[in-house]
């Protein structure tokens, strides 16, 4: 039985990750800003499977207090960790320079800073244990730079993919440690994060179809994929290497 922590799973991505982990047999410790939310996701995931274990607790991850205090919570609740899914994370932002550098700190503190902070937890709880798998998710807007309102976002989902590569190097190079490290690189899968936009935009999937992608990932242990795989894993090769002015269209 794998016992996995998913932060920012109220709604979106973190919630249907929530509802397929499940169903594929894993325990669940459910962390995010709105718990009513959670209250209502670990009735409906007991509902469909009396035999998992579903723990939540409120949790904001620009508190760094509170991260560590709710990963330690956790495990003792639950007996341990073995998968760590790092998810919370926002959307907004605003173009370099227009005047709202609120919007953007805000995304960077949470999005970057505060994956550093639920990256430090989970290795404690793996460190202590010898093993775990940490999952990071980070967007296939972490490739290039993106421009306008994604600057800021590209920016941290690009720092986070080089937080968890930077953690997976250090795991290849410990004999003693049995440590994986997954980084997720989602292309547009609808969530509440992108709903205003959903219709608008090119290649676009719906929550389930995009998690069980992701889900697929996880739960083979892969270094990093990019989900869906279509278009996604050629798409992304080309915006690897195509001119800037060509990666703006495409995306």
């Amino acid at each position: 039985m794998t016992t996995t922590l998913i932060t920012g799973a109220s709604s979106g991505i973190g919630a249907e990750l929530a509802r397929q982990l499940g169903a594929a047999g894993d325990d669940l410790a459910l962390c995010a800003r709105r718990t009513d939310r959670l209250e209502v996701l670990r009735a409906e995931i007991l509902a469909a499977h009396p035999d998992r274990r579903v723990a939540i607790r409120a949790l904001d991850v620009t508190d760094d207090d509170a991260v560590f205090g709710v990963v330690r919570e956790f495990v003792e609740e639950l007996g341990g960790l073995d998968r760590v899914v790092i998810n919370a994370g926002l959307g907004k932002g605003a173009p370099i320079g227009v005047g709202r550098y609120d919007a953007n700190r805000q995304t960077a503190m949470t999005n970057f800073v505060g994956a550093l902070a639920q990256a430090e937890a989970a290795m404690e709880v793996f460190r202590a244990a010898g093993r775990g798998h940490l999952v990071m998710i980070s967007s296939m807007s972490a490739l290039r730079g993106m421009p306008k309102t994604m600057t800021t976002y590209a920016a941290t989902k690009a720092g986070v993919a080089a937080l968890a590569e930077g953690i997976r190097s250090e795991m290849l190079g410990d004999p003693d440690l049995d440590i994986t490290v997954t980084t997720i690189y989602p292309g547009y899968i609808r969530s509440e994060m992108n709903e205003k936009v959903a219709q608008q935009t090119r290649f676009m999937v719906d929550t389930e179809t995009g998690v069980r992608g992701i889900v697929h990932a996880i739960e083979k242990g892969v270094d990093s994929a990019r989900v869906p795989s279509w278009p996604w894993k050629p798409l992304g090769t080309a915006m690897r290497h195509l001119p800037l002015g060509v990666v703006r269209r495409l995306t």
